[in-house]
């Protein structure tokens, strides 16, 4: 088994539908330029209020994924 080094970056992803839409949307643009994803860790949650009402999500990420040779 090879011996593996892991890198994590933080991203936020922002949505209007909810905290999982966020998530994913952050997962889906760093996907086109990182790869080898292996995890990821919510570090931070919060939103925007219009009226009373939730009307954007953003989410803080740390994604980890693996150095290749």
């Amino acid at each position: 088994m090879n011996d593996h080094i892991y890198k994590k970056i933080e991203l936020t992803g922002s949505s209007t539908a909810g905290i999982q839409e966020a998530i994913e949307n952050a997962v889906s643009k760093a996907s086109k330029t990182i790869h080898d994803m292996r995890w990821f860790e919510v570090v931070e949650t919060r939103g925007h209020i219009t009226d009373g009402k939730i009307s954007h999500w953003q989410v803080t990420i740390k994604i980890g994924f693996a150095l290749v040779e």
